[in-house]
């Protein structure tokens, strides 16, 4: 199996970076509450094969990862890269979207000032923390 390392970003924000299949597939697992039999017969296929994906003894068909990416939300691209189906495709960078100041400011001159900006900035780096996992800044 080749591992393949990849790291997503979200508006300037890391997200969870699945450097191997089975880092994903427990991280899946953990946050859906599911036992490995469960997951298996979530997406259609018997224990013992979800049980080899998580050794690394296997991969997902890419049927399955299909299947993956509908339970997970992960696209099926990066499900793909995981499991060694296709290669990793470079994502365009997280700058191609303004930062939420320079947005306002434009959208909002004449209703936000810059306290109410700052404000709503670390609101919105307070949710990403709490959706991310990341600490509160």
């Amino acid at each position: 199996m080749t591992v393949v390392r990849t790291q997503e970003y979200n508006n300037g924000m890391n997200v969870p970076d699945y450097t191997h299949l089975t880092t994903f597939l427990r991280e899946l697992m953990r946050r859906r509450g599911l036992l490995p039999s469960h997951l298996a017969a979530e997406i259609g296929i018997s224990h013992s094969t979800v049980s080899r994906w998580l050794k690394g003894q296997d991969v997902p068909s890419t049927k399955s990862c299909q299947k993956l990416a509908e339970c997970s939300g992960v696209p099926l691209q990066k499900i793909l890269s995981l499991s060694g189906h296709v290669p990793v495709i470079a994502e365009s960078p997280a700058n191609s979207w303004p930062e939420f100041r320079e947005y306002a400011q434009q959208k909002y001159s004449n209703e936000l000032d810059e306290d109410l900006i700052t404000l709503i900035e670390r609101l919105i780096e307070q949710r990403r923390g709490r959706i991310y996992g990341g600490g509160d800044s």
